[in-house]
């Protein structure tokens, strides 16, 4: 039977297929045209937007993925050590367990400032005043609303995130600063102007920001944040294996927490 009669109708991809003897991915052939020729940033977008990146667009996207790549002893990280420990034979469910708490306080913070932004209008506009118009809506809603700012504040980096800094700083180099890299800031400056403690705008914020500007979809913005943190994630993995920690974590939980019996 013909093998394209075969297929059932309406089912389709860009992203690639396999023959015998080739690879092609969103068109490319992977072994002679992207191998040794793209990085993994770069292969990502490509992945995802179904095209390469420009050298700006290449270098704010890797520089998105280092900024979230690890941040310490984070749950996510204490959720892959202590699973790693409980079964150190499937390392795939250890790296599962640091990145499925992806939510609005970790990581997810990427795709709700992504919403967050989108929902003021098809494109922020680079008008200044409309800018700073739309940043005192989004502030005004979110608190009438008693919902937190996504992408605001920050419990370590009260002063500034430094990862915000050089992602502007990046940004502004490559002149890949967008309305919605405009209209975040103008979010953070109308938020700290009526706050009584700081303000900052964090880095989950400003990446959120920046791959709105480089075209990523909402629906993968979290993703994004996922990817780079299995980075971080793998590599405590990599120490837990040489140099454990997990069992004493789990004999300080059981130290430190008083048992109280509800009645």
């Amino acid at each position: 039977m013909d093998s394209a009669r075969a297929r059932p109708a309406g089912l389709r991809t860009s992203i690639g297929f396999t023959t015998e003897d080739e690879i092609r991915v969103q068109g490319y052939r992977l072994a002679d045209e992207l191998m040794g020729t793209v990085d993994f940033g770069s292969m990502f977008y490509l992945l995802v937007t179904g095209r390469l990146p420009g050298h700006g667009e290449a270098v704010l996207f890797n520089a998105v993925l280092v900024a979230l790549a690890d941040h310490g002893l984070t749950p996510s990280a204490l959720a892959a050590r202590l699973t790693y420990t409980g079964a150190p034979e499937a390392v795939q469910g250890a790296v599962a367990a640091g990145v499925l708490g992806a939510g609005s306080v970790f990581l997810g913070v990427f795709e709700d400032t992504g919403r967050m932004l989108r929902a003021s209008g098809e494109e922020a506009p680079h008008d200044e005043a409309e800018v700073r118009r739309r940043a005192k809506r989004i502030v005004d809603e979110y608190r009438a609303a008693g919902k937190r700012l996504p992408g605001i504040g920050h419990p370590i980096h009260k002063s500034g995130d430094p990862r915000t800094a050089r992602l502007l700083e990046l940004a502004r180099e490559h002149g890949t600063v967008g309305p919605h890299i405009q209209l975040m800031l103008a979010v953070q400056q109308e938020a700290a102007a009526s706050a009584s403690v700081p303000l900052p705008l964090n880095a989950g914020g400003m990446c959120g920001a920046v791959l709105c500007d480089l075209g990523i979809d909402t629906s993968v913005l979290r993703g994004v944040a996922v990817v780079s943190r299995a980075a971080g994630v793998v590599g405590h993995l990599a120490e837990e294996a040489r140099a454990p920690i997990g069992r004493s974590l789990w004999t300080l939980a059981e130290d430190a927490v008083e048992y109280r019996p509800l009645r």
